[in-house]
């Protein structure tokens, strides 16, 4: 899948009711991009050129030449993926399955699809400004619920792990008070898929009111936390199951947490190295002892 198509499908609810028409059809005829003018386009999926020109804004392109530059490469680098095709996702619910073995492939295949989706949203500007944030911090608040809870507290152990003052909590009037006590030296990470998280929300009002930088971890799309914060690193994934809960969004997130850790790690890394070493070898001595 194109980041054009990744970006469409997340951005999808979001649009008007023209540029959904422009959505239907790029979705339906992606090759078709290529193949006639604009005019056409716009003519074939019955709407205009100015609605084009909107839709590619919609979803993160300057405009239509922008769009199209994006999607020539990657329709380049698929014609070569194709030589060893990947096996297909089936978009089931959880009782469609008839074997255990076809339940366990979408599972997996669900999971990579997120990895490459949110690998083709990465931003190498976007990281590398709030890594430069958070090794200068004085601290970090770590904000997440649910599913993104767990995500929350991987990334959490992770920086703790290299020293640095990291907080996180499940408790959400815990959370609320790291919010209010944190200063404009530090550095806040909200992580919510949807990005309309009422609690997310709540502590990223208050941590903005304090001047803390702010980070989000999200899908990509104008979300009401996408648009608030002050760097974002966005996620994409298919959730195949209707009543599953989070799968493969989590997956997402996790890659991303781990990214964001493993970039501040190398960039800190005469700090942290040592750090790195006692860690591992204090948890493996005590598992030793246990044994």
């Amino acid at each position: 899948m194109t980041t054009v198509e990744i970006r469409t499908k997340n951005m999808y609810p979001q649009l008007n009711k023209t540029e959904k028409k422009v959505a239907d059809y790029i979705l339906q005829n992606i090759d078709n991009i290529f193949r006639y003018p604009l005019a056409k386009l716009a003519n074939l999926s019955g709407t205009s050129q100015g609605a084009w020109v909107r839709f590619c804004k919609s979803i993160g392109f300057d405009g239509m030449k922008d769009l199209k530059k994006s999607l020539f490469v990657e329709l380049n680098e698929t014609i070569t993926e194709n030589e060893n095709p990947t096996p297909q996702l089936q978009f089931t619910d959880i009782k469609e399955h008839s074997t255990y073995i076809s339940m366990a492939e979408n599972v997996c295949f669900s999971s990579i699809q997120a990895i490459e989706a949110t690998l083709k949203l990465f931003d190498e500007v976007m990281l590398s400004g709030i890594v430069d944030k958070i090794i200068s911090a004085k601290a970090i608040r770590i904000f997440g619920v649910g599913a993104s809870g767990l995500v929350a507290d991987d990334l959490y152990y992770k920086l703790l792990r290299i020293g640095y003052n990291v907080s996180y909590c499940h408790d959400s009037h815990i959370s609320l008070t790291y919010a209010s006590t944190i200063t404009a030296g530090d550095v806040a990470i909200f992580i919510s898929y949807t990005g309309e998280t009422k609690e997310i929300l709540e502590t990223l009002d208050i941590a903005k009111k304090n001047g803390a930088t702010t980070l989000a971890i999200t899908k990509y799309g104008k979300s009401s936390l996408a648009q608030s914060v002050d760097y974002v690193l966005y996620t994409s994934s298919p959730e195949i199951y209707k009543r599953s809960g989070a799968m493969s969004s989590r997956i997402a997130q996790l890659i991303i947490a781990d990214i964001l850790f493993t970039a501040i790690a190398n960039r800190d890394y005469d700090n942290v190295t040592g750090m790195l070493e006692s860690s591992y070898q204090a948890t493996h001595s005590h598992r030793s002892d246990n044994s």
